[in-house]
C-alpha cells in the first residue's frame, strides 16, 4: 500500500478538527499545507484515520494468531496501539499465544478423551450502561427522533431559528443546511447553502469547513462563519445575502447582536469586526488581540467581549479605537466567553481548567472557579433570573469540560450546585431549556443528555451514531437538534415522553 505525505498529511489534519483540537488543526494545516493540496475534504469519510489504523491493528492481532503450520490461533489478549507499533512485543506475544494454546489443546484433548466438546457459550452481553441510566432517566426511544442526513463529512454546529422550526446545520463538506422540522414529517425537507469562492471568474466550492452560524434576532436572516476566511448572510429560501470578505484567515465565530443590525466575527488573523447586515460592509476592525481570536459575544448592540489564545479578554465598543477594558487572568487560552442574560457579568472558560467571572466594575475577576480537571470548552447561562421571562428562578451557570462532566453554577455564591457525571467522553456542548428547567448537554460518547437543573438529575437519554458537537433547544422547548461527528444531525422530539 502506497500513500504520499499529503494524504497523510490530511488525515492527521482532519483527526485534529474532529477531536475538537480546531486550533491545532488550524496551525498544522498551515505547516503541512493543506490547502494546496488536491484532495477534497468533502469525500473523506468522517473518523477516516482511526478507522485505518484501527484496520492496521486488526491485521497485526491476525498476524499473531497464524501459528507455524498456518493454522488459525485463537488471539489471547488484545493489543494496544503501542504494542503493535513495536516489533519485539509483537513477536513475543506471537510466541506467547502460540505456547498457550498448545497447552489449551492438550488439556482439551485429556478432558474429552477425543470426544467433541458441545458445551454452548453464550456471548456476554453489558447492559451496565443501560441499567445505570434506567434507574435514574427514560431513555429516548427511536420514534422520537429524525436523523437528518445529508452532509457528507462532521457536523460542527446546528441552531433553531428563534420563531419557527427551521434547524441550520454546518459542516466540515463546506456547507450549511436548513432543515424545515415544521411539518413533523419522516424526511423534512433540506435547504443546501453551498459556501463557494470565486476562482478564474467562476464559482467554485471551498472545500472548507463552516465552523459557525447564528441566526437574527426575528428569524429572517442566517449568519455563517468558514474557515474560508468568509462571513455570509442567507434568507431562509436558502439564498445568499450577501458574502462578508475582509479576514486574513479562517473565522472561529460569529454573533448577531439582539436589534438585528450588526453582525461581530472573530478571526484567526487576530481581529474582531463588526459588520453592517444591511450594505454587508465591515463597519470597524479591531486589532487588540496578540493571536488568533476565539470567541465574541455581544453586551450591548455596540459594545462586546472578545477572547482568543493570548488568554487576554478585551470588551470593545464600536467607534472606540481601544478596548474599553481588558480582563487577564487565565494562563492559557480563553475558549469562550459569554454575557449573563443582563449584560453585568462577563463568564470566560479556558484550558487553564478555570471558570472565571468578570465585572465592568472590576479590574480582576469577581470569582475564580477551579473544580474541573481538564480543559473547560464552552459556557452557558440560563435564560433565568431578573430582566428574563423566567424573573422568579435563580441565574446558573453550566459549564461542559474535556474531563467528561458538566457542572451548574450559582454564581452570586461562586459555588458549584450540582456536577453531572454521566458523560464518559469530552462534552463539547450544553444548551437550557427555553423556561430554565432543563439542560441538554452533548458528549464525545454519542449521548446526549437532558437534566433537571432543579435536582441535577438525569431525566432523559438518547444515544447518536457519532461524537456529538452540538446541542440546542427550539424556541418552544419541546425539541432538542444535535449534530455529529459522523455527519449526522437529528432531532429528539420531547412532547408526551
Amino acid at each position: 500500500m502506497a500513500f504520499s505525505s499529503d494524504e497523510l498529511n490530511f488525515l492527521v489534519y482532519r483527526y485534529l478538527q474532529e477531536s475538537g483540537f480546531q486550533h491545532s488543526a488550524y496551525t498544522f494545516g498551515i505547516e503541512s499545507y493543506i490547502s494546496q493540496s488536491n484532495i477534497n475534504g468533502a469525500l473523506v469519510p468522517p473518523a477516516a484515520l482511526i478507522s485505518i489504523i484501527q484496520k492496521g491493528l486488526y491485521y497485526t492481532e491476525a498476524e499473531i494468531c497464524v501459528g507455524e503450520d498456518g493454522s488459525e490461533l485463537r488471539l489471547i489478549e488484545s493489543l494496544s496501539l503501542i504494542d503493535a507499533v513495536m516489533p519485539e512485543i509483537v513477536a513475543s506475544r506471537q510466541i506467547q499465544n502460540q505456547q498457550k494454546q498448545s497447552v489449551v489443546k492438550n488439556d482439551s484433548q485429556e478432558t474429552t478423551n477425543g470426544e467433541e466438546d458441545t458445551a454452548t457459550v453464550t456471548p456476554a452481553v453489558n447492559n451496565t450502561e443501560t441499567l445505570e441510566l434506567g434507574r435514574t432517566c427514560i431513555e429516548i426511544p427511536a420514534e422520537k427522533s429524525t436523523i437528518l442526513k445529508g452532509h457528507e463529512s462532521e457536523v460542527f454546529i446546528c441552531a433553531w431559528n428563534p420563531t419557527t422550526d427551521l434547524l441550520a446545520s454546518g459542516s466540515g463538506d463546506s456547507t450549511a443546511r436548513i432543515w424545515d422540522m415544521a411539518d413533523n414529517s419522516g424526511s423534512p425537507s433540506q435547504l443546501i447553502l453551498r459556501h463557494c469562492i470565486k476562482k478564474g471568474g467562476t464559482e467554485v466550492p471551498s472545500n472548507k469547513d463552516v465552523t459557525s452560524l447564528d441566526w437574527n434576532c426575528d428569524g429572517t436572516l442566517l449568519a455563517t462563519g468558514s474557515y474560508d476566511g468568509y462571513a455570509r448572510i442567507w434568507m431562509p429560501n436558502g439564498r445568499i445575502s450577501s458574502t462578508l470578505g475582509h479576514h486574513k484567515g479562517p473565522i472561529f465565530a460569529l454573533k448577531w447582536n439582539k436589534r438585528g443590525n450588526y453582525i461581530v466575527s472573530a478571526g484567526v488573523d487576530k481581529t474582531t469586526i463588526i459588520w453592517d447586515a444591511a450594505s454587508g460592509q465591515y463597519n470597524q476592525q479591531f486589532d487588540f488581540h496578540l493571536a488568533p481570536a476565539l470567541d465574541v459575544d455581544w453586551q450591548t448592540n455596540n459594545s462586546f467581549a472578545s477572547c482568543g489564545t493570548d488568554k487576554i479578554i478585551h470588551v470593545c465598543r464600536l467607534g472606540l479605537d481601544r478596548p474599553v477594558k481588558s480582563f487577564y487572568g487565565h494562563t492559557n487560552e480563553v475558549n469562550a466567553i459569554k454575557w449573563d442574560p443582563q449584560g453585568n457579568l462577563l463568564a470566560s472558560c479556558s484550558d487553564d481548567m478555570t471558570l472565571k467571572i468578570w465585572s465592568m466594575k472590576e479590574d480582576i475577576c469577581v470569582h475564580d472557579l477551579q473544580a474541573h480537571n481538564k480543559e473547560i470548552y464552552t459556557i452557558k447561562w440560563s435564560p433565568t433570573g431578573p430582566g428574563t421571562a423566567n424573573p422568579n428562578m435563580n441565574l446558573i451557570l453550566a459549564s461542559a469540560s474535556f474531563d467528561s462532566t458538566v457542572r451548574l453554577w450559582d454564581v452570586e455564591r461562586g459555588a458549584c450546585i450540582h456536577t453531572l457525571t454521566m458523560h464518559t467522553e469530552p462534552v463539547y456542548s450544553v444548551a437550557f431549556s427555553p423556561d430554565g428547567k432543563y439542560l441538554a448537554s452533548g458528549s464525545f460518547d454519542k449521548f446526549v443528555h437532558l437534566w433537571s437543573t432543579q435536582s441535577g438529575q438525569l431525566v432523559h437519554s438518547y444515544k447518536g451514531t457519532g461524537g456529538i458537537f452540538e446541542v440546542c433547544w427550539n424556541s418552544r422547548g419541546d425539541k432538542v437538534g444535535a449534530s455529529a461527528s459522523d455527519g449526522s444531525v437529528f432531532v429528539l422530539d420531547l412532547r408526551k415522553l
